[in-house]
């Protein structure tokens, strides 16, 4: 596959995907599937269009197609093309359906799994583990164990990305990102499955990007974010198959900040005692924008922790030995240190409540009128 193609199939999903997000907008305010503010959004603004997800998927169809028909012997192996693309309709549907009429996280669970299995049965699986000082000697993953393993990751990070999905922009920007850092691993490994879904996905997400940046004039809804979860979950588990050191924490790095995220809400729900699934405005984001002060702000610092992450993923994948391992606990300490000073590790202080009249105040309220000025601007 040329890098012409590539190049070819980039800018065909990103044409997509700007045609059809007015389309996807108009579609959206007419059958009233827009925004309502909840606990785990910043955004207080009510009525903006949701569906923006399906702008990002037409787009990548859009670049898969390209490819499909300029290189269709190296495009995707065996099953793997049919596999994804029935996947990622399975949870676009859902999606859409959860946009419009509400769905509870675990009504969405199980659409959630049989994307995943359609995926897996396709040929996306973690077949084996690099042995960290012995690398022509991988672990082989047993079959009774690749499917809960692989299960398990795609779930896991289509849940993050959709977690992440609190600020505007902030899904489809970290996205890009982490497709780009995935493009250029699968592209070091040799990995043309990855490869493609990581092309065609920077595509569509930079063409949906400038409809979606503070301030928003369409989201991504569930649609989108799952949809994105579920691509750069794919691309991941191709991208970890290089046979190098320690290989599977590469895709590990490069979707950290989504990861991150997710691990601290399920720790801090299960301290508090509430459901994992219970939503919540304590998440990365959330605190970035109360201590910001500006979605804008709040975005772009997360763009650019994504993207150190992101170049450190590609660094990664390209040491040996002990240095590896040496530079790996360097970043987990440094990591560690980030998120300690952005509080992530002490409890989040309750808003006073005006017992007079049942008007919060302190951190959440400061950071609502933070979001309406910065909309606003």
């Amino acid at each position: 596959m040329s890098l012409l193609d590539l190049i070819i199939a980039l800018m065909v999903a990103a044409l997509v995907a700007v045609v059809t997000t007015p389309l996807a907008a108009r579609v959206a305010a007419s059958l009233g599937i827009i925004d309502r503010p909840n606990d785990r959004k910043a955004s207080r603004r009510g009525g903006i269009p949701l569906l923006g997800g399906l702008a990002v998927a037409a787009g990548s169809f859009a670049g898969l197609a390209v490819l499909y028909f300029r290189e269709s012997d190296a495009l995707l192996s065996g099953d793997q093309l049919p596999g994804f693309v029935a996947g990622a309709v399975v949870l676009i549907l859902v999606g859409v359906w959860d946009d419009r009429f509400d769905l509870g996280a675990w009504q969405k669970l199980p659409f959630q799994l049989l994307a995943a299995a359609i995926a897996v049965e396709a040929g996306f699986a973690v077949e084996y583990f690099s042995n960290p000082f012995a690398e022509d000697a991988p672990y082989l993953v047993p079959a009774w164990l690749k499917w809960p393993i692989t299960l398990g990751w795609i779930m896991v990070v289509t849940n993050a990305m959709n977690l992440m999905d609190g600020l505007d922009g902030l899904a489809t920007g970290i996205g890009a990102i982490i497709a780009a850092t995935l493009t250029v691993i699968c592209w070091q490994a040799d990995q043309t499955s990855g490869l493609v879904i990581g092309v065609i996905m920077l595509g569509a997400l930079l063409g949906f990007l400038p409809f979606n940046f503070p301030p928003a004039r369409i989201f991504l809804g569930d649609a989108g974010a799952l949809f994105i979860g579920y691509c750069l979950a794919l691309a991941s588990i191709q991208g970890y198959r290089k046979a190098a050191l320690l290989t599977f924490l590469v895709p590990l790095l490069a979707l950290a900040v989504p990861l991150l995220d997710t691990l601290l809400s399920v720790f801090r729900r299960l301290r508090s005692g509430k459901a994992i699934f219970s939503a919540d405005d304590m998440h990365i984001h959330h605190r970035l924008l109360r201590r910001e002060g500006s979605t804008r702000q709040a975005v772009l610092w997360l763009y650019f922790q994504t993207a150190c992450f992101g170049i450190i993923a590609i660094s990664f994948s390209q040491l040996k030995s002990y240095s590896a391992i040496i530079f790996l606990v360097a970043v987990a300490i440094l990591t560690i240190r980030l998120l300690k000073n952005l509080g992530l590790f002490e409890p989040e202080p309750l808003p006073s409540v005006d017992s007079d009249n049942g008007v919060e105040s302190g951190a959440a309220s400061d950071a609502e009128s933070h979001v309406e000025a910065d909309e606003q601007s």
